[in-house]
């Protein structure tokens, strides 16, 4: 086990990690083509008004509350997901494929080379070049 994780008797680590993160969405089959082609993979249905795409780990999870048998609808997110993407480019054309690239690729002031665009369901979205993941300083 790796020395930062090692325990002692009545220690408690709470070692967090984001899992899952939910895109609200008012079409869960639209959501499913959209997103399939987007990000190149099928994904999987997880309920009537869930589908799940595993990203490297975290759960990009489209939602579709009335799908799921919930009595409200989807209001998307407030703010940008950023995705990272070992290919930009390829990312890119699929996006602008599908008609919904609101930005060129470019640099940003901090280093990453990224693009934005916005779902079918209004959620903002932004993809960046992993190789140019800016995580902060510290």
């Amino acid at each position: 086990m790796p020395e930062e994780r090692r325990r002692r008797p009545g220690d408690i680590i709470a070692l967090m990690r984001i899992f899952r993160v939910i895109v609200p969405v008012s079409n869960i089959e639209a959501a499913v083509n959209f997103y399939s082609q987007l990000l190149a993979m099928p994904g999987e249905r997880v309920s009537n008004g869930r589908h799940y795409f595993n990203c490297d780990g975290v759960i990009l999870a489209c939602f579709d509350p009335r799908a799921d048998g919930d009595d409200f609808d989807a209001k998307p997110n407030p703010d940008h997901i950023y995705i990272s993407t070992g290919d930009l480019e390829s990312v890119f054309e699929r996006a602008k494929s599908l008609g919904h690239a609101s930005s060129e690729v470019k640099t940003q002031p901090w280093g990453e080379r990224s693009f934005y665009i916005t779902d079918p369901f209004g959620n903002p979205l932004c993809f960046v070049d992993s190789k140019t993941e800016f995580l902060g300083t510290q």
